[in-house]
């Protein structure tokens, strides 16, 4: 699969969502998000992060900057909805493990998931208040324990992916980053609806919904420049 470097960030460019979760399982890899902020914003540690993972489009400006690379009907791939199509099509034949969110959160996922796909394996599950290290070393034996093929963490970047990659030295699988996708899965964070989505102005209603994230939104009027000026 393409990849090109953004600002120093190598973001692969699958053609389709199939293609990114075929070369994820086929490589065992942990798929990290890769949006405008991140470009942007990307230091010397965030570049090495992504850069030993699997970056991918998760917003239209990483689509945008691969286009202006050379990279041939690239499609956007948001986190939030790209789980659930691993979950849709290997829920017959893998087993899950999942790990963020409040307790709340995390329990009302995985009665969601059990009910909207019948007979998944969910091996286990935890929230994501993992305090010290005894904890972290807990969750890591238990996941050896069970031994699920793809993991999901929600907790936030880059703390999600550092935690991941701890994991992954201990057991190989198919890793996820998700944010806050348990909550927009399970209502209780409401994500842009469908036509807001569909055209690409997600962040415009985000910004529209919370005016205070002006501050953040202004960032990204730079990466488009930087972007128009082909700084990337």
């Amino acid at each position: 699969m393409e990849a090109k470097s953004l600002n120093g960030v190598i973001t692969y460019a699958p053609t389709s969502r199939e293609a990114l979760m075929k070369y994820a399982f086929d490589n065992h890899k942990i798929m990290v998000a890769v949006n405008a902020e991140k470009i942007l914003h990307a230091t010397d540690e965030s570049r090495k992060l992504i850069n030993r993972n699997l970056g991918y489009p998760d917003g239209i400006g990483a689509v945008w900057a691969l286009q202006k690379k050379g990279a041939k009907d690239v499609v956007k791939i948001p986190g939030c909805e790209l789980w659930l199509d691993v979950v849709g099509q290997y829920y017959t034949t893998k087993s899950f493990y999942l790990v963020g969110g409040k307790q709340e959160i995390i329990e009302d996922t995985v009665t969601q998931l059990k009910s909207q796909f019948d007979g998944i394996n969910i091996c286990n599950f935890r929230n994501g208040y993992i305090k010290t290290d005894a904890e972290e070393l807990a969750l890591i034996e238990d996941i050896k324990i069970h031994k699920p093929d793809v993991v999901f963490v929600a907790m936030g970047s880059p703390r999600q992916e550092n935690l991941m990659e701890r994991i992954q030295k201990e057991h190989q699988a198919v890793y996820q980053g998700l944010g806050g996708s348990f909550d927009v899965y399970t209502g209780h964070v409401k994500r842009a609806p469908e036509w807001w989505v569909k055209n690409n102005m997600e962040w415009t209603y985000r910004l529209l919904s919370q005016p205070s994230r002006i501050k953040r939104q202004i960032h990204l009027v730079r990466f488009f420049i930087n972007l128009h000026l082909n700084r990337y």
